[in-house]
């Protein structure tokens, strides 16, 4: 299939091949016959990306600040590879279209193949042939709405639930300031709701349009509109100011707060500037408003992404609903799409269309309208050329799952190691596979899995999808009979991870490896070296995590499995590979009332079976400008110190030693091991057992915390 992708790095536009994206529970797939250019929004975007990295950079301080906050955490090498890669990614556009349903995930029972369709949300309902969206974000279209016209419903929502918070009532007089696609579909949305509605753009031709879909009068905002105003209101004000205008300056808010009456409400539907005079809102006692996209549900993945709906008799108007709602308005013809659509384009010629929004024209454009042509093919994987050279090295790699951390973290390793050959990656995003197969050289791209597990050609695969999936493709991939190199978490819970340790025995030569890269680090290396073999150790861990947003998938309990899970069972690990011992009991408690997650702050003690013994200490309630990680260990007179894998201090007999460098927590020598052992027929570097165990021990420690009690390990895997 087709779809339209930009360049982060230069804002080039193109039509590109790539695979149809999967079809995920809760889902539907659709041929798309119609989608619609936000000429505001996307424009914006579209402008963004030609800028320079200056321009960049002056357009979003808040990402110059969180490259700020990475390299003082990570240092410029990690920083730097994770801003390129970012420049690097294309971005798929779009977020309102309108189609066919040619598929249907079996747990959705509101669809049916065949089904017209309205469909939602950047990220899904993309300028593409085929997208994949769930089923919160879709609406049934009725039977007297062309599908062009459906095709508005997502941008008819966000003006909807304007509207919504405005809580209007028939009779006011409301002021919609920006009569851009927004603004035009809110001024007939306030009509039908029975409002007196006065319309203000500085394009004349917008307020001519105004007037022709309902709003009483419409005005350019200069000084004489104040007298049309008065005349309007009879000298009140409005009641409600709905604000659509997108400007970065706060003109628009000022005016708005001048023009509505004592004690109106103002709701801000564009993107504004925000700079409020204290004076008029105090003296008006105005009530001001944010709008939140198309409703009730939108930014929440449980919503959206897990199609866990609100209770109506609790929540009437969810962003599901609004669009059933505005597609009901068209059906009535209460709203109308028509007048909007300013220029029509086969989707062949799409880049046009943003060259036309971004340059001298851009104010000719209101409603753009992108018309699929046929039955687009549906391939599930792209053939790629590659050069010979690389087709005849021995070692052959297939990728399942790319996000930011493989791509910078572990995919470079492997692109520099000349016997790595890349032979099929799959990601459950059709751009970031086509992308990543075409920057590596991998011959397939795909977005289903099976692909690359089937593929006689690839010998050994890379798993890097979010958790959730880890011990499943683990399962796959050695019944398989591939090597297999698994990001940590190896499991999310005992079920899954028996359903791996069963896979393994079955397996004649079975090889995992599990991203604990720690092992690999060069100072763990020369701590090791320097403890020499006496045991038991004592060892203390501090890792100052920092705070992750609530709505991350890590907190999902089914996707991530909450922070000690999907990222404590690093430091578990390490803990248990300097013991050199078996974990055999755990006990771990949590801060309470930290306004975090119950595993974001954890104290977890273990016992390892030869008296080492072993503290981690793991926060999000700290500040991060200090270092991340802090690990002492402590055995037969002797210490080691490791200061955020950039410095390690050894002292003994009063003697001390010192070894500093650059940081390096082991990820291109875990890499490199994996290709060594691969390629040689040597055993896998992390005996299996003690991947096992590091399981276990992560597992037995979040039980802990539940129960608030010690949780012996148990010995789930013994290699006969």
């Amino acid at each position: 299939m087709r779809q339209v992708i930009q360049s982060n790095r230069t804002g080039e536009l193109k039509v590109e091949q790539v695979p149809v994206p999967p079809l995920q529970p809760g889902r539907l797939l659709v041929q798309v016959t119609h989608s619609l250019v936000s000429t505001g929004t996307e424009s914006m975007k579209v402008q963004t990306a030609r800028r320079s990295l200056v321009g960049k950079a002056r357009s979003r301080p808040d990402l110059v600040r969180q490259v700020i906050n990475t390299y003082r955490k990570e240092g410029f090498q990690n920083t730097y590879r994770k801003v390129m890669n970012r420049l690097d990614s294309p971005a798929p556009l779009g977020y309102s279209a309108s189609g066919i349903v040619v598929d249907v995930a079996p747990d959705v029972d509101r669809f049916r193949v065949g089904d017209r369709v309205a469909c939602a949300g950047a990220g899904y309902a993309n300028h593409s042939e085929y997208i994949s969206v769930p089923m919160n974000l879709c609406a049934a279209v009725p039977d007297d709405v062309e599908l062009d016209a459906a095709a508005f419903t997502t941008v008819g929502a966000i003006a909807l639930q304007g509207v919504r918070q405005a809580n209007v009532s028939v009779g006011e007089n409301v002021l919609v300031l920006g009569l851009g696609l927004v603004g035009q579909m809110t001024v007939q949305i306030l009509r039908a709701a029975g409002c007196r509605v006065f319309g203000m753009d500085l394009d004349p031709r917008r307020n001519d349009l105004g007037r022709s879909l309902g709003a009483q009068t419409t005005t350019p905002a200069d000084p004489a509109m104040q007298s049309d105003v008065a005349r309007f209101t009879g000298g009140l004000g409005f009641d409600a100011v709905l604000i659509c205008a997108a400007t970065r300056a706060s003109e628009a808010i000022r005016m708005a707060a001048d023009l509505a009456r004592d004690r109106g409400r103002l709701i801000v539907v564009g993107i504004i500037g925000l700079e409020l005079e204290h004076k008029t809102f105090y003296d008006k006692e105005l009530t001001l408003t944010m709008s939140r996209s198309y409703g009730p549900g939108r930014y929440d993945p449980m919503y959206e992404e897990s199609g866990v709906d609100y209770p109506p008799e609790y929540v009437r108007w969810t962003e599901g609903r609004n669009m059933e709602a505005v597609l009901d308005l068209l059906a009535q013809k209460k709203v109308i799409v028509e007048p909007l659509i300013t220029h029509r384009f086969a989707f062949d010629d799409a880049a046009k269309a943003y060259d036309l929004i971004a340059g001298p024209e851009a104010s000719s454009a209101l409603g753009i309208v992108f018309e699929y042509a046929g039955k687009a093919e549906r391939h599930d994987a792209i053939r790629l050329t590659r050069a010979a050279a690389m087709a005849a090295r021995p070692f052959r790699l297939g990728v399942i799952g790319a996000g930011n951390f493989a791509k910078t973290m572990l995919l470079p390793h492997l692109k520099n190691d000349q016997r790595v050959s890349f032979e099929g990656i799959a990601t459950a995003t059709s751009v970031n596979a086509s992308d990543t197969a075409r920057r590596l050289g991998f011959r397939l791209s795909t977005t289903d899995a099976a692909q690359v597990l089937e593929d006689p050609a690839i010998t050994a695969v890379l798993v890097a999808t979010r958790h959730d999936q880890h011990a499943a493709l683990t399962d796959l991939a050695i019944r398989a009979g591939k090597a297999v190199h698994v990001e940590k978490p190896l499991a999310l819970d005992e079920l899954e991870l028996q359903r791996v340790t069963d896979a393994y025995r079955d397996a004649a030569s079975p090889f995992v490896m599990v991203g604990f890269n720690r092992r690999f680090a060069p100072l763990i290396t020369e701590m090791r070296r320097l403890l020499g073999t006496a045991t038991p150790r004592t060892m203390l861990y501090r890792v100052n995590a920092g705070f992750v947003p609530a709505d991350h998938w890590y907190h999902s309990p089914t996707e991530g499995g909450g922070r000690l899970i999907g990222e404590g069972c690093h430091f578990i690990d390490l803990l248990g590979f300097l013991a050199d011992s078996r974990p055999s009991r755990v006990y771990a408690s949590r801060m309470d009332n930290a306004g975090t997650y119950h595993d974001d702050n954890v104290c977890v003690n273990i016992e390892f079976e030869n008296g080492s013994a072993g503290s981690l200490v793991y926060v999000a309630a700290g500040d991060t400008s200090l270092s991340k990680e802090r690990l002492e260990v402590f055995c037969n007179g002797a210490m080691a110190v490791i200061d955020d894998f950039r410095e390690l201090t050894f002292a003994r007999g009063g003697k001390r030693k010192v070894i500093r460098g650059k940081q390096d927590k082991g990820h291109e020598a875990e890499m490199r091991a994996f290709v060594d052992a691969v390629t040689s027929g040597a055993p896998s570097p992390m005996p299996f057992e003690t991947l096992v165990d590091s399981t276990l021990a992560t597992l037995a420690a979040y039980r802990s915390v539940q129960e608030r009690r010690p949780i012996d390990v148990p010995a789930l895997f013994t290699r006969p």
